[in-house]
């Protein structure tokens, strides 16, 4: 199979779909791969690199969707990407479809075939390709919500774990999945007061084991997060609903009468649209937006910043699914694994995952009677 990876156009985005490890394991299978020039330099790869490791150069990435018959990237395609995809061609890489109808539209008319990361499970019913930019992004959030806590960037200037004789900093978690237990763990170590809000009382119990009496575990509700908002001075948002558009959990009208002036929100989940109300993409260049008083960041890429991490990171887990899409191809591989079969999001006009389809009210299609 030709492979190709283009260099990521996503504002302040330097991670890249395939390192040179990964372009030696594709290559001894027997695959052709094209790499962008200078798709690496942000994580630290050279055109070199990629070359000694067997990949061929072009300059353009027309050139890779052109001709490659999968294309590994990191991010959702724009515009420009998308419409240069064709029917058939493999799109491998994270699409957060569920809140971007216009994403959505641009694969279904293309007539590719979309394999989402973030939407691949497994067996311990995690989603093992989300789970290590998961990681990332909950630990940034933490380190984010310090740094707009500062009073030079329009905070409360306060010190997450202060110092004695001095106020902690309360942090309050929504969510106790993979990017709330990093968060915590940040926010821990920092030395701030931790509330993690869950639904599940299961994973409250797992969160207690494993935090102890650092952090506090409270049923998520309405009341529970008005409580905690009006002491809070950091919220991050960690809410995540596989597939779909994460659910809507504090309100325009919560921000401005609740939270303290200089207070921060950090909404991680901002890819599948955002838990908060007033949630809306922002970037790397232009992180942050006032909502009355309270800072607010909702970067989409947030593990782009640490390009080196995440790309390391992100590799780990994709490569295996990579080489049994090369290998196999997209449906034979589907078939014999379900989990794989999971994370196809579209094919070829149709959308094959529930979720999207009901965010978006489109019509589903079982993937099963595609690849059959």
């Amino acid at each position: 199979m030709i492979i190709g990876t283009p260099k990521e156009i996503k504002n302040q985005e330097y991670r890249v779909g395939l390192i040179p490890a990964g372009v030696m394991a594709l290559e001894s299978q027997g695959h052709d791969v094209l790499i962008q020039s200078g798709a690496g330099l942000g994580s630290g790869f050279s055109d070199e690199d990629y070359t000694e490791a067997g990949a061929r150069i072009v300059e353009t990435a027309k050139e890779i969707f052109d001709t490659a018959e999968m294309i590994i990237k990191v991010k959702e395609p724009q515009e420009v990407e998308y419409n240069m995809l064709r029917k058939g061609q493999i799109l491998f890489t994270y699409l957060h479809l569920a809140p971007d109808e216009a994403q959505t539209q641009g694969l279904l008319r293309s007539g590719c075939i979309g394999v989402a990361y973030e939407t691949i499970t497994s067996d311990d019913l995690t989603l093992p390709l989300l789970v290590p930019m998961s990681e990332v992004a909950g630990r940034m959030s933490t380190q984010v919500g310090a740094h707009y806590l500062q009073r030079t960037k329009g905070g409360l200037g306060m010190l997450l774990g202060g110092v004695p004789g001095t106020e902690r900093a309360h942090v309050l978690i929504l969510g106790g999945g993979i990017v709330g237990v990093n968060a915590a763990k940040m926010a821990v170590g920092l030395g701030a007061h931790v509330t993690i809000l869950e639904r599940s009382v299961p994973r409250m119990r797992h969160l207690d084991d494993v935090f102890g009496s650092s952090v506090t575990c409270l049923m998520s509700s309405t009341y529970n997060i008005e409580a905690q908002m009006a002491i809070s001075d950091l919220v991050i948002g960690a809410v995540l609903i596989p597939g779909a558009s994460a659910p809507k959990l504090i309100s325009k009208e919560m921000i401005l009468n609740i939270m303290k002036p200089g207070s921060v929100i950090v909404d991680v989940a901002v890819d599948q649209g955002g838990c908060i109300e007033t949630t809306r993409p922002t970037t790397h260049d232009n992180p942050v937006f006032l909502v009355g008083d309270v800072t607010q960041y909702c970067v989409a890429n947030m593990p782009g910043a640490v390009p080196r991490t995440s790309t390391f990171a992100l590799s780990n887990v994709t490569l295996p699914y990579a080489l049994q899409i090369a290998n196999l191809g997209v449906s034979e591989a589907a078939k014999l694994n379900g989990h794989l079969a999971n994370g196809i999001n579209v094919y070829e006009g149709k959308v094959t995952h529930r979720a999207v389809a009901e965010s978006q009210n489109l019509e589903y299609t079982d993937i099963a009677t595609l690849i059959s």
